[in-house]
């Protein structure tokens, strides 16, 4: 699809590399460009408790680094920079997550870069802003942005999400907006930059509990599972299999139906007959619930949920998830798999790409300067 694409990456972690990854999932040739002064991407060396590495891969780095080339650069050394220069000449779309000011030094930056090329896209992802020097990881714009402080229980601490969410949404919104500037670039021939802080993609995420309490003037607090707005959304049950059951009730009309399952009539007492009843007696209507759900088995209750279309899933385990995981969701290779970065492809349409397994470090660095290098550029003339 996009196989005549170049980008190249100059990011590294999660948010920057996903977007790289996703060029590569169309089709684009992908250069990852790294520092040998660090040995690489940070998450190389990013390891679980017990994890044994093979190479110089680690599972973090693999979850976004699928259908790259690795190139070992050092930016501070006039032949590695000049080298980077003629492939950014030739390049369509760079990726890069330097801290405002880093770019310049190392000559780098949107300026000097599109000076040599004028088509060229310069995907910036930042913590706080281009105008914001400090270093902003995922934890710390969880923290800054509200998330921590409306996750976790009640009676609880703040509580960062498991996953570096923050980082994964700034990938979607820089891939948005390179999108854009690529659609653009067809009928102005001119490549842009395109900035995304964390914090913005973070802030602009918060979604209805930001209009809670800008619209409304409640200020969200930590609630665990249960939702501020709706009841019972977001509640977990306990089944008589000892299975966890989740409920994702959005109207009166489904919370009608969950009730002729379960064989109760709950939906007609006055405390609940109304979401906005059944959310001011949630307590109560949990405890109602907990009952009647403990004598039913997951699997059949379930069924019987989906077959009139109540909102009901099973907690899983993250292996129980992948067991049965269908194709499109995965990346295979002979030795590894990995989960794709995007599943909006249009229908009845396949990259038909078969990636390359996560890069060793610096294994394309020969390669490259072979052709980008001094050297390889003389040969040529």
């Amino acid at each position: 699809m996009f196989g005549n694409l170049k980008v190249v990456e100059l990011a590294s972690v999660l948010a920057g590399p996903s977007v790289g990854q996703f060029f590569a999932e169309l089709g684009a040739e992908v250069i990852k460009i790294e520092n040998p002064g660090t040995q690489g991407d940070v998450t190389r060396s990013w390891l679980f408790k017990g994890e044994k590495r093979t190479g110089s891969v680690s599972s973090y780095f693999s979850s976004v680094n699928w259908g790259k080339k690795s190139v070992l650069l050092d930016l501070r050394q006039d032949e590695s920079l000049e080298a980077l220069h003629r492939l950014i000449a030739g390049a369509d779309i760079l990726i890069a997550s330097y801290k405002p000011g880093d770019s310049q030094k190392l000559k780098v930056d949107y300026e000097t870069l599109s000076a040599l090329n004028p088509r060229l896209i310069y995907g910036h992802i930042t913590g706080f802003g281009v105008d914001d020097d400090r270093v902003g990881y995922d934890a710390v714009i969880q923290a800054e942005s509200g998330f921590m402080s409306i996750n976790g229980e009640k009676d609880g601490g703040p509580l960062k999400m498991p996953v570096a969410l923050v980082d994964v949404l700034a990938a979607h919104h820089l891939k948005q907006g390179i999108l854009i500037a690529l659609i653009n670039r067809l009928s102005s021939g001119r490549g842009d930059y395109v900035p995304v802080s964390l914090i913005d993609a973070a802030v602009s995420s918060l979604a209805n509990q930001g209009a809670n309490w800008l619209v409304g003037g409640k200020v969200p607090v930590r609630s665990g599972n249960e939702h501020p707005n709706i009841a019972p959304y977001g509640d977990v049950f306990e089944t008589a299999d000892n299975k966890r059951i989740i409920l994702a009730v959005g109207n009166d009309r489904q919370f009608e139906l969950l009730n002729e399952v379960l064989g109760v009539r709950l939906h007609q007492a006055a405390e609940f007959k109304h979401n906005s009843a059944r959310v001011a007696n949630r307590t109560y209507l949990n405890r109602e619930l907990s009952e009647v759900i403990r004598q039913h088995r997951a699997e059949e209750l379930i069924d019987e949920l989906n077959r009139r279309a109540v909102p009901v899933g099973i907690v899983r385990k993250i292996n129980e998830v992948f067991e049965a995981a269908p194709d499109h969701w995965l990346i295979k290779s002979e030795a590894k798999q990995g989960v794709k970065t995007f599943m909006a492809m249009p229908q009845g349409q396949s990259t038909g790409i078969d990636l390359s397994p996560p890069p060793e470090l610096g294994e394309y660095t020969g390669q490259f300067m072979s052709v980008y290098g001094e050297q390889g550029v003389n040969t040529k003339k």
